[in-house]
């Protein structure tokens, strides 16, 4: 199982980003995926989650403002960024669990694969 992040960069507060995760070795669409992220001096925490039937979950600081989505075909995981805040900056993973649905992954050990991380960083 690999999963490979792309779409980081650098941008100023309000700008948009979008995160890539190609998966190779796993069918994505088919078990919970998700986004995650680390500040420097904070804890992992969870973005957002998408399960196989398409249940999305958010965490709140990104409601509405963050979208997560998947193509089965590319088995690819898209994090859809906008409205970006400083407090955004961090290193971005993506993440897949065993389960199919989120629900039995709430915590970010129950996530058994990840990916590198891609640095997000927004400029106030």
């Amino acid at each position: 199982v690999q999963l490979v992040e792309s779409g980081g960069g650098s941008v100023q507060a309000g700008g948009s980003l979008r995160l890539s995760c190609a998966a190779s070795g796993y069918m994505s669409s088919s078990y919970c995926m998700g986004w995650f992220r680390q500040a420097p001096g904070k804890e992992r925490e969870g973005v957002a989650r998408i399960s196989k039937d398409a249940t999305t979950t958010y965490a709140g600081s990104v409601k509405g403002r963050f979208t997560v989505s998947k193509d089965s075909a590319k088995n690819t995981l898209y994090l859809q960024m906008n409205d970006l805040k400083s407090e955004d900056t961090a290193t971005y993973y993506c993440a897949a669990a065993g389960f199919s649905s989120c629900y039995y992954a709430p915590r970010p050990t129950d996530f058994a694969h990840w990916g590198q991380g891609t640095q997000v960083t927004v400029s106030s």
